[in-house]
């Protein structure tokens, strides 16, 4: 692979003006994360796949990843031209991108989701991206505040979705978030959800809050909080 460049070019078509453009990707032979954190957040060798998640439109600002909606309702665009459109100065996301670049992509793509009226989940994620994207630059004010902001999306779509109490990756990631929060005792609370549920069959995601319950039992005791029941003890 020497010599080949990571990004290489992909057309899009707005959702929002129906403009065609380019925007760049990440090949996935350079999609090599190193490791990652116990939520989800990975550390790639090469080059960060996240930063090209968000696709910019140049002409009229419209942010998005693949899995918005297209459905674009009248009076959301005019919503959309209202608070962003008339303001776009044109700024081209379409080569490499810095941090920088990222971060105000992601957060431009968050602002579009709200518009849009994007469901919770999409919404969870981006915030999660953002508070990752503070955490690389080791910004942990900013991320604390946008692990917040994406526990209360990730809730709601557990509150809102009627098969939620059957997703195990999403019960756990609220448990992690708790948990990455200080809130421990509501993090044992999740974590013991995926381990009981008689429905939830997701091995990975068991093992995975297993893991996390243990791990936070130590830090509890390392500040010397009692930490809540065992892990195999069925949640009241």
């Amino acid at each position: 692979m020497e010599g080949l460049d990571p990004l290489y070019p992909s057309a899009v078509e707005c959702l929002q003006c129906g403009h065609s453009f380019q925007t760049m990707r990440v090949r996935p032979s350079f999609k090599r994360a190193v490791r990652s954190d116990p939520d989800f957040c990975l550390y790639y060798k090469d080059i960060n796949a996240d930063y090209y998640v968000v696709r910019v439109c140049p002409k009229c600002g419209f942010a998005s990843t693949p899995s918005f909606s297209p459905v674009f309702k009248p009076e959301q665009k005019k919503l959309f031209q209202e608070r962003i459109g008339s303001r776009w100065g044109g700024k081209d996301f379409s080569g490499k991108r810095t941090w920088k670049d990222a971060l105000e992509a992601y957060k431009l793509a968050l602002v579009c989701a709200q518009i849009k009226q994007e469901n919770d989940r999409l919404i969870a994620g981006l915030l999660h991206h953002i508070a990752w994207l503070y955490r690389e630059v080791n910004d942990a004010e900013n991320e604390k505040k946008y692990l917040e902001f994406a526990l209360e999306a990730y809730v709601r779509a557990y509150q809102n979705d009627r098969e939620s109490d059957r997703d195990a990756k999403l019960m756990y990631l609220i448990g992690e978030l708790n948990r990455r929060l200080g809130r421990y005792h509501e993090a044992a609370r999740w974590f013991a959800r995926v381990i009981h549920d008689k429905r939830i069959t997701d091995a990975a995601m068991i093992q995975a809050s297993r893991q996390q319950w243990a791990a936070m039992r130590e830090e509890m005791l390392l500040r010397d909080m009692k930490p809540p029941e065992a892990a195999d003890a069925a949640p009241s």
